[in-house]
């Protein structure tokens, strides 16, 4: 089989890297990554820069390029602290849009759609694809508005897309105020960690798992005949139901960090959901099943970014601190 061009934006976040390199490291795919700075050289990964709010450049990049796929992982409001309402909404809606309308310019152009689990509507139970959308929460709002318009898009003008709804996931590349690059650290810098009381349910993957599903999904589809226009939606997460409160708990465990947890020292998000599992049934059918314990994703990110913190090398699988 030839060697196919893949589109993927956001590859400098924590998800769009790891995509990146797992794609890079497949022999049948040669990876495009629109970028806004200069970035180190990749191996099998070619880095142009090019701002997605730019209709025009990116209507040349996708049409030239012709991608088999487009990966778009590139989001604004993920990350602490978030830029105004307006500027995230346009980005997440509106650039999302205009790179949907440029793969449309290509034939049999697969649009893999990064969406999240804060979607949808608190059920409080495990989450599946059928699920009512319909948040508050700011970052959730946007996704979910070009979530529903990509999947009208597509089947407007017969399109295939695969919409993914990671839930919450670390590793290599996080970053930011985000929950467990601030645990580290905070014991990198024998500070205690202040967070909330860790009451709120939650789904908590490796990262290199979800980026291993979206690889997946690609594969999948560029080994299926080309036919009828599929709309599909995953749910990509642990399925593992647990509190902030005994996360956090089990991963200072596990590496032996030397940290005192403040529990109950910084609020709850004004409009944060107390109970976010994903129902990962479905998934199983790319097929796609998460095993990387989550304290191994936590270790490597310590690993690459404070290399001298002692930490206790975890189980790469799926493990508890008991």
């Amino acid at each position: 089989m030839h060697k196919a061009d893949i589109l993927v934006t956001g590859a400098t976040g924590t998800l769009g890297s790891n995509i990146v390199r797992m794609l890079a490291a497949e022999p049948g795919y040669r990876v495009t990554a629109p970028v806004r700075s200069a970035q180190k050289p990749l191996d099998g990964v070619r880095f142009v820069h090019l701002d997605l709010e730019d209709a025009a450049a990116t209507r040349q990049l996708v049409t030239e390029l012709r991608p088999a796929a487009v990966i778009h992982c590139a989001a604004s409001g993920v990350r602490p602290s978030r830029p105004s309402w307006f500027s995230m909404l346009s980005f997440n809606v509106e650039a999302t849009l205009r790179l949907f309308e440029a793969s449309c310019l290509v034939p049999d152009c697969h649009f893999v759609y990064i969406s999240t689990g804060l979607v949808y509507s608190s059920q409080g139970r495990p989450l599946r694809e059928t699920d009512p959308i319909g948040t508050q929460h700011p970052y959730g709002a946007s996704k979910a508005a070009a979530d529903l318009l990509l999947q009208a898009g597509a089947a407007e003008f017969d399109r295939d897309l695969t919409i993914l709804r990671p839930f919450s996931f670390t590793g290599l590349r996080d970053g930011g105020n985000r929950l467990f690059p601030s645990l580290i650290r905070a014991a990198a810098e024998q500070q205690p960690f202040a967070m909330s009381a860790g009451g709120q349910v939650r789904d908590f993957c490796a990262v290199q798992d979800i980026a291993e599903a979206v690889v997946d999904v690609v594969e999948k589809r560029r080994q299926q005949a080309p036919g009828h226009a599929r709309i599909e939606t995953y749910n990509l997460g642990s399925g593992m139901e647990l509190t902030l409160r005994e996360l956090v708990e089990d991963v200072r465990c596990q590496l032996g960090l030397q940290v005192e947890l403040q529990f109950g020292r910084m609020p709850y998000h004004p409009f944060e959901a107390m109970h976010l599992v994903a129902d990962v049934t479905k998934a199983e059918a790319i097929p796609w099943v998460p095993g990387t314990n989550l304290a191994y994703a936590v270790w490597e990110f310590a690993q690459a970014e404070y290399p001298g913190l002692p930490v206790n090398k975890p189980s790469a699988r799926v493990n508890k601190c008991t």
